[in-house]
């Protein structure tokens, strides 16, 4: 019997999806991509790659292509710095992934709600809080860091996230200088460069720039990851209509090609190392000139990619759970509601941005903390229906007979737990939420969040302490490094 683990919709036809292919390796191979580095370039046209005269646009062949998806890992892993195997992160189909987003600028403060910039401080919240929300398989930031020395957001990020979860971290950088200190710090927590070998404890996170750009940093970061083994995201943000056409299949296209010279550098450098594709895929609104977060095409847009991503052996990175309204409310929810469930059904098996408002400028952990349930809703969905013969039931439907009930069964108290239990969800009568305080979905939001931040010490306590030391000894060696950078 076949058995439909997990039920996934699909958005392309099998030959929807080779012409799809066919259109990147033609864009890739007679467009070409802007490489606006010039050791890359080297590397590009040793493999045999053609580099126009004049002098960025590097032309793909075909075979070139081909040989790197050919050398891809299948499965990889990330693990937890704490050993914990239920946060362990296997790279596989058919297992998605929930997290936050990097780099947004303001935060909604979790004491006094309002919006404000995001201090060093909210890394640590984020932290503490995803390390306990059960849906959440890694973590980033939901913001960047306006209170350290300029240039050091991001290494001050990581630094505070790492020890603040066991879950592991998706970080990125503005150089490859942070590229380098959060490697070293996500040895030393792995207790050794031959441990991080064997047991990575991050992922990060670099992005090209659309339309068919990968700029200097993005390269460079790309290849030191590839040098050193680091798993690692090449993914564009792409702007239908602004960046990229307003066709679906041709802002597809695009993405795809966009994220191919990554994984094309990437094996050329160090073959099955691990990289995931994708990225942010929405539209431009023109009557508000913002890149909506909330837009169906979002998750229309998403959701082929992933297919895509696949359909050339690739992880893909999509999104889910924000919303372009301002504060968490009706709308943020339904936004994130379709999102995260497109995003499942998809089966992408990294999505971020769960806490995004304000299309993306503002990061909202409460936001994330409603995010959480609605994954665990549609994870059930996910898990589809078991059909054998105990699940069946025949013979305990023939002995409960018509007219009956099933409360008291036994197979009725093996099974009922299987069901989801919110944890925010109100079912209860109007006369227990009547005396209960007629709780709103934002109070009992707020209420679990500051509950968490109130109890849960997190792992901070139980960081080795040469760990620890090693950390510290890397942020003041970066604080010098940018002193002596601004003095000359």
């Amino acid at each position: 019997m076949k058995v439909n683990v997990s039920p996934q919709f699909r958005m392309f036809s099998d030959d929807q999806k080779e012409t799809i292919f066919n259109g990147m390796m033609r864009t890739l191979t007679y467009t070409g991509a802007a490489v606006h580095h010039e050791g890359a370039r080297k590397l590009f046209a040793d493999a045999g790659c053609r580099v126009d005269k004049d002098g960025l646009t590097v032309y793909f062949p075909q075979e070139i292509i081909r040989k790197a998806l050919s050398t891809l890992p299948i499965v990889f892993e990330i693990y937890p710095w704490d050993g914990n195997p239920d946060k362990k992160i296997v790279v596989e189909r058919g297992r998605s992934y929930f997290g936050p987003g990097p780099t947004p600028p303001y935060f909604i403060d979790t004491d006094t709600l309002e919006r404000r910039k995001y201090l060093r401080k909210d890394a640590t919240t984020v932290a503490k809080v995803c390390d306990v929300l059960p849906n959440i398989g890694y973590v980033q930031s939901l913001g960047s860091i306006s209170d350290v020395t300029n240039g050091l957001a991001d290494i001050y990020e990581f630094a505070d996230m790492i020890r603040n979860t066991t879950t592991p971290i998706m970080s990125w950088s503005f150089g490859v200088e942070g590229c380098r200190d959060e490697h070293r710090m996500a040895i030393a927590m792995a207790g050794g460069e031959e441990e991080f070998r064997a047991k990575p404890n991050y992922i990060f996170y670099g992005e090209p720039i659309s339309p068919l750009v990968s700029d200097f940093h993005a390269i460079d970061k790309c290849m030191y990851c590839a040098e050193h083994r680091i798993p690692q995201v090449y993914s564009p943000c792409a702007i239908g209509g602004g960046t990229v056409p307003a066709t679906h299949a041709g802002q597809i296209v695009v993405a795809l090609s966009e994220s191919m010279v990554g994984v094309i550098a990437s094996q050329l450098i160090n073959p099955g190392t691990p990289i995931i594709v994708g990225g942010v895929q929405s539209i431009l609104d023109m009557r508000y000139s913002i890149y909506s977060y909330g837009a169906p095409e979002l998750s229309l847009l998403s959701a082929a990619l992933t297919e895509m991503a696949h359909y050339c052996g690739l992880p893909m990175f999509s999104q889910s759970g924000c919303t372009d309204t301002k504060a968490m409310d009706t709308q943020s929810a339904i936004e994130a509601a379709m999102s995260i469930h497109a995003a499942m059904l998809s089966g992408a098996d990294f999505v971020h941005d769960n806490g995004y408002t304000e299309s993306g400028k503002t990061g909202d952990i409460f936001q994330t903390v409603m995010d959480d349930e609605i994954i665990g809703m549609a994870r059930r969905i996910e898990q589809g229906i078991e059909v054998n013969k105990e699940t069946m039931a025949v013979d305990v439907i023939k002995s409960v007979g018509p007219g009956g009930h099933y409360l008291y069964e036994d197979h009725t108290m093996k099974w009922f737990r299987k069901s989801f239990r919110p944890t925010l969800m109100e079912r209860s009568s109007y006369e227990d939420w009547e005396a209960n305080g007629c709780k709103t979905m934002k109070d009992r939001i707020i209420e679990k969040t500051r509950d968490i931040l109130a109890t849960h010490e997190g792992p901070r306590s139980n960081v080795p302490a040469q760990a620890d030391k090693e950390i510290e000894r890397i942020l003041e060696e970066a604080e010098a490094r940018m002193a002596g950078q601004q003095a000359s």
